[in-house]
């Protein structure tokens, strides 16, 4: 059903407001989305604009200075780097080798430019260039999300909307890669821009957007325009326009990032290229790294939407029985079908629930549709129990025609809302309290070295089998304090510092390798480490022992629990509820540990 007039007015500001008050002639355009208004939709409560965007813009917020960095992709591909281009000292992996060249500095510089700027305005520290970073990411995403939000409600109607919008604010999932610094969360913010464009008609950005996505962040993100393009060109026949823009977007984006790359690698670079050639085209490119069952995207998807997941999972089915049992009033005509408004999910999870390589970052790009099918599911549920219920019960059958299915099925709307917020921030609760231990120890460091209880010279932070849990070098006070490795039983390749020669990033660095190769190059020696960062889960080995035992070696200077996940009820860790998370959950201890002979 198509959003009224009225609804519109109470979903968007007053600029739009006025917009849409000169649309009120019935004659509709091609390409215009319906306005006409629907008594029935009056009085339905739901957040207009710039309440939508004060209560998105908290939530992102709270994940800005309270989310986890679960991925150490996003700290030595992407922080790291930034750390170098910001302070002259950072570390590389072998994807910015300049012989593989799979990562782009553009998207770095895209990123980070504004903390240049704010780092040379004030003078911060660097913990707070990286806070300041994520806030404006958070408000990038929220500025994104407003802008779906409004367009769903064009499109699909509030109904949707208002549960769409619940949806993207209380998920886990939305929690957790809105202020990410990673390629798939810059595209769910072009997903976000593209979809919503693509819903108002506005083809030339979406066209723009899913370009500067698939060049500028990650190529594969070009897979969520393909039904943009279906619309316009096979059921518009507008190929001029799609090709004309299409033209325009790649001149747009691509010769500049040649440029800023190729400066940086020292050689002719276009990166997009290079990675879609590892890994689809390699031998070992897909396989590598994180090989996971089938099943995984299933439970990951459950993690961070609970049951919004399961809806969304059954939207084309439940949108196939809708069809035979609900006799409603047929969506406008310029609205788009439900088969191709919704499909850049289904094109998305059937090309990456295929792969072998599985990781949670890979449906990033995707998660607001998953909130946007699953409203739509939701919504078509209380369609469908109205329609069961003016059917079977006569006491309905009479004013079945003077009802609209929202005001009999309000308690649909409530339970499912109030049961998939509880889970949702209930997630979030358990990865902030379970998992948030290695960015608390390391703001340990700011406050010795302020105190001045630290020696002169060089400050040696190590890193055993935790090195993949460290945030980021913006956590180190200052160019004095260096991460080292010690070798512990990870078999893998381990990034390396950047050089420290003014063409660093063209450099091709030695030890590296695309295979995952260890290189014991890497190693630094125990007894020259003066602070160490260690877990203890109740296990060791010879070479992770626990080192805080070792009391004539170490001192500790701070520790904080730690979730042991394998020691743990299954729910109780995935979900913290109060008192009872307590008694079935088990920590380990997260430690910060000072040397006695140094």
């Amino acid at each position: 059903m198509a959003p009224s007039l009225r609804s519109r007015q109470n979903a968007f500001s007053k600029k739009d407001v006025k917009k849409l008050a000169a649309k009120k002639s019935p004659v509709l355009k091609n390409e215009d989305v319906p306005v006409s208004p629907h008594p029935s939709e009056i009085g339905l409560v739901y957040p207009r604009a710039d309440m939508a965007f004060k209560v998105l813009l908290t939530a992102r917020f709270c994940a800005a200075i309270w989310s986890n960095i679960s991925d150490c992709d996003e700290t030595y591909n992407f922080w790291e780097p930034s750390h170098f281009m910001l302070y002259g000292k950072g570390f590389q992996t072998w994807e910015y080798s300049p012989e593989f060249a799979l990562r782009s500095y553009t998207y770095i510089m895209v990123n980070m430019f504004p903390a240049w700027l704010y780092s040379q305005l004030f003078q911060t520290n660097r913990m707070l260039t990286f806070y300041f970073s994520r806030c404006l990411f958070a408000f990038v995403c929220a500025q994104c999300e407003l802008y779906f939000y409004k367009a769903v409600c064009r499109e699909f109607g509030v109904a949707i909307g208002r549960l769409t919008l619940a949806f993207l604010i209380f998920s886990a999932g939305m929690f957790i890669s809105s202020t990410a610094f990673l390629p798939s969360t810059f595209s769910m913010y072009i997903t976000l821009i593209s979809m919503a464009a693509w819903f108002q008609r506005k083809y030339e950005l979406a066209i723009f957007t899913t370009a500067l996505s698939a060049f500028l962040s990650w190529p594969f993100a070009g897979l969520i325009g393909l039904p943009i393009a279906i619309d316009l060109i096979l059921r518009k026949g507008d190929i001029v326009r799609f090709l004309r823009w299409s033209a325009i977007s790649t001149t747009a984006i691509v010769p500049l990032m040649i440029w800023l790359d190729s400066q940086y690698y020292g050689r002719i670079v276009f990166a997009p290229i290079n990675i879609v050639l590892y890994n689809v085209f390699s031998s070992h490119g897909p396989d590598l790294y994180g090989t996971e069952p089938w099943s995984f995207y299933f439970v990951n998807c459950f993690l961070n939407f609970n049951f919004v997941s399961f809806f969304a999972i059954f939207t084309p089915i439940v949108l196939t029985i809708s069809e035979f049992v609900v006799k409603s009033q047929p969506r406008h005509s310029a609205c788009l079908p439900f088969w191709l408004s919704l499909m850049p999910l289904y094109l998305w999870c059937t090309v990456f629930f295929l792969q072998p390589h599985k990781e949670e970052r890979f449906l990033f790009p995707v998660y607001p549709l998953i909130c946007l099918c699953g409203a739509v599911t939701v919504d078509t549920l209380q369609k469908l129990w109205f329609a069961l219920v003016t059917q079977f019960f006569k006491r309905r059958r009479n004013d079945s025609k003077k009802m609209h299915y929202l005001n009999d099925t309000i308690p649909i709307f409530v339970i499912v809302l109030t049961v998939c917020s509880i889970l949702g921030v209930s997630r979030i609760l358990s990865l902030h309290k379970g998992y948030h231990a290695p960015m608390d120890i390391l703001m340990e460091l700011g406050g010795l070295e302020s105190n001045g209880e630290l020696p002169k010279g060089n400050v040696n932070v190590c890193v055993g089998k935790e090195w993949h849990r460290f945030p980021s070098s913006f956590f180190l006070p200052n160019d004095r304090f260096h991460l080292r490795f010690l070798q512990s039983e990870f078999k893998g390749q381990l990034p390396a510092p950047f050089s420290s020669s003014p063409n660093a990033t063209a450099i091709i660095p030695k030890h590296m390798n695309d295979q995952n190769q260890e290189e014991p190059s890497r190693y630094f020696p125990l007894e020259k480490c003066h602070f160490l960062i260690d877990l203890y889960l109740g296990s060791e080995s010879p070479l992770e022992p626990h080192y805080a035992s070792n009391t004539s070696a170490w001192s500790v200077v701070k520790s904080l629990p730690f979730l042991n996940a394998a020691k743990s009820e299954k729910f109780f860790r995935a979900f913290y509820f109060p008192f009872l998370s307590g008694k079935y959950c088990e920590y380990g201890t997260y430690y910060l540990l000072r040397s006695l002979k140094i």
